[in-house]
């Protein structure tokens, strides 16, 4: 079935589900949900009746659901209720096993996430991505220009892919020929293992990921031997705060950077293309008028939320819009259901390219674990997008998109699509 393009009929009934379904036994963290693109009316209907709502029994156990924008983002500023850190769990609702678990900065709570944050943060002044705008214009123009005319391609595999490695291989100055393993240790960082994940056990995993950790720790010690250059490698490696990191740090921070600067730009390059399609009377809106893309950018990020959520665990109890939460409890803040929340956002379920405040969402989170290379994403995407509109009067989606198994991961595995000859 993983693969498939589904049925009407059947995503009816998954939806109708949705709507039967006793509260107490919705579990909205399930892949599967997001495989199919069936968790939307789950949401809808917790914002309405359970913005607050926990779920008993999961395949990641139990947890709390946040599901409206402004309790999202009261959680997300509690510090000192609500923790982000690995030793307790960290960010995603899948609970690693304790001794398997890397620090990043993202998955430390203040004052220790500054200072590793503050390390890597010059790579995103505008200085830098005014020079990193000239290289991501080159290397989209080109890739754009090699793509084949008038037959089916995948977009995520030609473009998504190759221009967000492209640009990572460039971030850590990493060997060019080498950069599709950067692509393969993102997606290892956030798979389920199983028969829908790409391996088949946490072992497996694991393996890849010490493949990882090995392959650039053999880099940062040539980066430790030569003066500081302006590549996040050295930037850690000379960083106050970071070169005397142990090896679960460093390598939870390369994971962190890995999949922040590949997972989120990917998805949401391919989530355009594909909202596009969806909205042709966008697409003609954006052809006629490409000052638009100013809007447009944040729109999709919105729109597509590459990311569905965060998690905390508190480290106290606490209770919150009339529930009890118990110290040690998982709560997931849904950055894919406070996107659609009416009260915040009008008219949520429109993609509006012209929209008066496309950047009033959450896909980058809110706060101090903001997004470091927000800035970064929405260059790529604006830059791509005007190669685009300066090559091509159309590009046609010709199928369903493959999606990712992941309630963590909001993406496309593969999108079938055509340039016409």
């Amino acid at each position: 079935m993983h693969g498939t393009i589904e049925s009407a009929a059947k995503l009816d009934a998954l939806r109708e589900r949705a709507s039967s379904l006793p509260l107490e036994q919705f579990d909205p963290g399930d892949p599967e949900l997001f495989r199919t693109d069936t968790f939307w009316p789950y949401f809808d209907r917790l914002r309405r009746e359970d913005p607050v709502h926990y779920c008993k029994d999961s395949m990641f156990g139990p947890y709390w659901s946040v599901t409206r924008y402004n309790d999202i983002m009261e959680i997300e500023t509690n510090h000192s209720v609500f923790s982000s850190a690995s030793s307790l769990g960290g960010i995603t609702i899948r609970d690693i096993d304790p001794d398997l678990r890397r620090e990043s900065f993202i998955s430390m709570d203040p004052p220790r996430h500054a200072a590793q944050r503050k390390t890597v943060a010059p790579m995103f002044t505008p200085t830098h991505l005014d020079n990193l705008a000239l290289n991501i214009r080159k290397r989209s123009a080109e890739c754009l220009d090699n793509l084949p005319r008038g037959e089916v391609f995948d977009w995520v595999d030609r473009v998504s892919i190759e221009l967000t490695t492209q640009m990572l291989a460039v971030l850590f100055d990493f060997p060019w020929e080498d950069r599709r393993k950067l692509t393969r240790w993102s997606d290892i960082a956030t798979t389920i293992p199983g028969p829908d994940g790409l391996v088949a056990t946490e072992d497996e995993r694991q393996a890849e990921l010490a493949e990882c950790a090995g392959y650039f720790a053999r880099l940062w010690k040539e980066r430790i031997a030569q003066p500081p250059k302006s590549d996040l490698l050295s930037m850690m490696a000379h960083g106050a705060a970071t070169r005397d990191m142990d090896a679960k740090n460093f390598l939870g921070n390369l994971i962190l950077l890995i999949v922040g600067g590949n997972d989120t730009t990917r998805n949401t390059m391919s989530g355009s293309l594909h909202a596009l399609s969806r909205h042709p009377e966008q697409y003609r809106k954006l052809r006629d008028n490409p000052a638009l893309l100013d809007s447009f950018v944040p729109e999709v990020i919105r729109w597509q939320t590459p990311l569905a959520h965060m998690r905390r665990t508190a480290l106290a109890d606490f209770e919150f819009r009339g529930k009890q939460i118990r110290k040690g409890d998982k709560v997931v803040m849904w950055y894919v259901s406070g996107n659609r929340d009416e009260e915040a956002i009008e008219k949520p379920y429109d993609f509006i390219i012209d929209r008066a405040r496309p950047r009033t969402h959450l896909s980058f989170g809110f706060g101090i674990h903001r997004c470091v290379g927000l800035r970064l994403a929405e260059l790529q995407l604006k830059i791509i997008w005007e190669e685009i509109l300066k090559r091509f009067d159309h590009i046609d989606v010709v199928g369903e998109p493959k999606r990712v198994y992941s309630s963590f991961v909001k993406g496309f595995e593969a999108l079938p699509v055509k340039i016409a000859a």
